[in-house]
């Protein structure tokens, strides 16, 4: 096992499950200190004892990312802690899934805070710390709906595009000081960001193949470790994407398709959780 985070810190959001709780233990393996943020107190200390218990260095910082006083803390802790921060990986996320009208305003705009608001004002408090070290990456977790519309997913698809853009917008600002920006897009995985509300999916989201928290979790610390501006999984899924979003013609040609393939396989999903829960 490399060791390319022996002697860092990184703080990551939505640190308690999922691609964020794959990505601390991932960096613990590879010798970073960690600090863990998410709401959910119990699952942070459990993780975190994990993570001490097999020798690794941990710090649960309870925050909502969507309070900037909150976020000031969470890397002013971090900081206080380790004595800096090398690594910030902006993981939290939220949605609404269906017809825009079912929601509140109140409700979609709490989806833009966490999803894109968040991200942009931790990575803005974080940099400070990272020129204190001469360098650092931030990795934000967009995804594939940030490179093509789905119906149903309309503000989700907002905040991933916004966090794409100002991915690549700020790496350009910030060439030549040695912190990388980074994102990592996936298309669906299998936590339960989407299992646990599976027919709120629209059926198109499953004509990809499924990933787990694991595989992008391995594509969080490629980036951090070597700056790649943008990690794409499935990568094809990315390229067909891209191609619908730049030619609208195809993309409505193959839609149809698509949502056929995707029905059948959510099916096949909602039949294997079915039995995980009964078993």
């Amino acid at each position: 096992m490399p060791r390319r985070f022996e002697g860092k810190v990184a703080v990551i959001t939505g640190a308690s499950a999922g691609i964020g709780a794959a990505a601390v233990r991932m960096f613990a393996s590879e010798g970073a200190a960690i600090v863990l943020a998410a709401r959910g107190v119990a699952a942070l200390e459990a993780l975190a004892g994990e993570i001490t218990a097999a020798g690794g260095h941990a710090l649960t910082v309870p925050t909502d990312v969507g309070e900037t006083r909150s976020a000031e803390r969470l890397l002013a802790q971090a900081a206080e802690r380790f004595g800096g921060i090398d690594v910030l990986v902006n993981n939290a996320g939220t949605n609404k899934r269906g017809p825009i009208e079912r929601y509140s305003a109140e409700e979609l705009a709490a989806v833009v805070q966490v999803n894109l608001t968040a991200p942009i004002v931790l990575t803005r408090l974080v940099l400070p710390y990272m020129r204190q070290r001469g360098g650092g990456a931030v990795v934000n977790v967009a995804s594939i709906a940030g490179h093509i519309p789905v119906g149903h997913e309309a503000v989700y698809c907002a905040t991933k595009f916004g966090l794409r853009a100002f991915t690549f917008s700020l790496t350009e600002e910030l060439e030549g000081s040695g912190i990388t920006v980074s994102a990592v897009s996936p298309g669906p995985v299998d936590t339960g960001f989407i299992m646990e509300n599976i027919d709120d999916v629209p059926d198109i989201v499953f004509a990809q193949p499924m990933s787990t928290a694991e595989d992008i979790a391995r594509a969080i610390l490629d980036c951090a470790a070597g700056g790649a501006l943008e990690r794409t999984i499935p990568q094809l899924s990315g390229y067909l994407a891209t191609a619908g979003y730049l030619f609208p013609a195809m993309r409505k040609l193959l839609f149809p398709l698509m949502e056929w393939r995707g029905k059948q396989a959510k099916e096949i999903y909602r039949q294997r959780r079915q039995g995980r829960l009964a078993s």
